[in-house]
């Protein structure tokens, strides 16, 4: 009984949100890994991009309910998402036509388009938050638990409660779709395999007729797609705070280079890996300790690694560690 205690405790506190934040970060590492692998240089206002489609949708997710219109059990943001999607591929599009374009006629190094990303993320932050101002928005409505802690103990008569929010269900079967979504596309359809082209070889696509600025705007389209459906559900899971989105760059950089920067399927992996290490390592073991453990050894602290304020500098230890001992990762990316 106690290992099922311990189990559940374990479930509840670290394999539940972990898989929900993991399949957050490889939304995002998604969208980091098309742009390095298609239009070779690392996009630092990725992570900026999430907080403008996330805004948009919580801006119509407000005027949805002011007007009564809901989803049911669901979420209402479900239904402002695709106008987030859209405001967030205009934001791109334009982006593209009046910064990156010229730097990419000019021929310019990866890292002078590195640079000039980080002026476009600075411009992003800055939009944001003057439109939606700094603090914590909340949007999320519907049903707050697929089951809840209470129900859970009535149900099996055990002493822990597993808790699984609305919000993690729908962060993990949107994920899936998306990744689903995503591979049938590159592998199956012309324009994903003229893509895949262009990222392998960009000589020998140009002079297999494919046209490039085709190429560089479905990838704007479908980061601008994952960039939103991953703000989006960071937001609905967690709360909606512009800078938290500007953190997130670290722990999603870290999941697209732990899995090989230029690899989609690399940016899953490398999500989960990290959303598993910072959750186990920032959360307090006391608890599955008190069940698994004789009363004379248990611990008398939180038995925990490292405080939660920390759990941004443990994606960057591993991603300092990827860089050092294997740079192009899990999945054989192209190195950083």
């Amino acid at each position: 009984m106690d290992f099922l205690n311990a189990l559940v405790a374990l479930s509840n506190f670290v394999l539940v949100p972990a898989i929900a934040y993991g399949s957050q970060l490889a939304l995002g590492a998604l969208g980091v890994t098309l742009i390095y692998g298609i239009l070779r240089f690392s996009n630092f206002a990725h992570g900026d991009t999430m907080a403008f489609g996330a805004m948009i949708t919580v801006l119509v997710t407000w005027w949805m309910q002011s007007i009564g219109i809901s989803f049911g059990p669901l979420p209402t943001a479900l239904l402002a998402l695709p106008f987030g999607i859209l405001g967030t591929m205009l934001l791109v599009l334009f982006t593209d036509r009046v910064v990156y374009k010229f730097y990419r006629e000019q021929k310019a190094k990866p890292v002078i388009l590195v640079i000039v990303s980080m002026g476009v993320m600075f411009i992003m932050n800055g939009l944001v938050r003057f439109v939606i101002g700094p603090g914590d928005q909340r949007f999320a409505d519907g049903e707050r638990f697929i089951i809840s802690a209470r129900d859970f103990k009535t149900m099996t008569g055990l002493k822990e409660g597993l808790a699984i929010k609305t919000t993690q269900g729908i962060t993990v079967v949107v994920a899936i779709i998306c990744v689903i979504a995503l591979f049938w596309f590159l592998n199956r359809t012309r324009t994903g395999k003229s893509m895949r082209a262009y990222s392998d070889n960009e000589d020998l696509a140009l002079l297999s007729g494919i046209n490039p600025e085709r190429v560089v705007m479905y990838t704007w389209l479908i980061v601008a797609a994952l960039a939103a459906t991953a703000g989006v559900l960071y937001g609905l899971d967690k709360s909606f705070k512009p800078f938290v989105y500007f953190q997130l760059l670290l722990p999603i950089f870290a999941s697209a280079i732990v899995g090989g920067l230029g690899n989609p399927l690399g940016a899953i992996a490398g999500g989960f890996v990290i959303a598993f290490s910072e959750v186990t390592i920032t959360y307090a073991w006391k608890k599955v300790a008190k069940y698994m453990l004789p009363e004379s050894l248990e611990p008398s602290g939180l038995a925990q690694l490292l405080s939660t304020d920390y759990k941004f500098a443990v994606s960057f230890v591993i991603l300092l560690i990827v860089l050092l001992f294997k740079p192009t990762g899990l999945f054989k990316g192209k190195a950083v």
